[in-house]
Parts: structure tokens; sequence; C-alpha cells
């Protein structure tokens, strides 16, 4: 198997329209961009514990109510219950929502997908503030560059 290098991921343009995806998924789906970037970051680990939570919290804004929240909402969920014997703590993962919604991410990056452009499927492109059409018109602009 070929090692991935620097070069390959820039020929890629892997990166490219990462800033207008995120934005994207974070007001379609109501978490911030730092909730965001820490489930990607969780998705990666696959299982974790909540110490692992607050070693990747240390690059974020603080937010005392993060994992409470996460957990509410659904985007992190109970992979193993502790027993008080032999498991001392529990052990999470990102839910199959979460999965969907990076997944999805991942191929708009790769071009494989677009990003919805009704407003049923997509609240920016109802253009409710400057910013929200600002990022309508980058959207159409990402889904008509096919070399991503």
């Amino acid at each position: 198997m070929r090692k991935l290098e620097a070069r390959d991921v820039k020929d890629m343009g892997l990166l490219k329209h990462y800033r207008i995806i995120r934005k994207w998924a974070c007001k379609n789906n109501n978490v911030n961009d730092a909730d965001l970037e820490l489930l990607i970051y969780f998705d990666c680990m696959g299982h974790f514990t909540k110490q692992d939570f607050k070693t990747g919290t240390y690059s974020y804004s603080w937010d005392n109510r993060r994992w409470n929240r996460l957990l509410k909402e659904g985007w992190i969920i109970v992979w193993r219950n502790r027993n008080h014997t032999t498991q001392k703590y529990n052990i999470y993962e990102v839910s199959f929502k979460c999965k969907q919604l990076i997944s999805r991410m991942y191929r708009i990056m790769l071009g494989e997908d677009d990003i919805p452009t009704s407003e049923r499927r997509n609240k920016l492109i109802a253009g409710n503030s400057y910013t929200d059409k600002v990022l309508t018109e980058a959207i159409y602009n990402v889904n008509k560059d096919k070399q991503r």
C-alpha cells in the first residue's frame, strides 16, 4: 500500500472548501464549529472515555455544558456502560447520526456529493441574514467546482 503524502492531499484539494462545508454542517445541525471539529476528532478515535473528551477539548473554547449537550442531543452515545466492578468508567462513541454527517462532509469534500440547495434541506438557502446570503453564494460556487 502506498503511503499518503502531504502533496497528495494538496492535489486532491481535500480542504479547499472545508470552511463552507463546515459552516453548512453547523448551521443545519445546530452545532457550533468547536463541537463539530471535536466530533470529527472522536469519530477518528472510534471509542473514547470522558477523560479523552477532556484531553480533546484543550484546544477549543471553554464550554462547561458541551459534554452534556452532545450526549443529550444524541451526538455521543454510550458504547459500554460501567458496572462498578470490572469496568470503572463508561466508554463512548459518536452516534449514527454523527457518523452520517461526517461521512457526508467527506463525500462533499471529495466531490462525490453536492451541498443541498433546496430550502427544505438547507437552512442557509432561505437567506434570513446577510451571512446566510453570502454562504448561499459560496455553496453554489462549491457545487459548481467539479475539481474538488
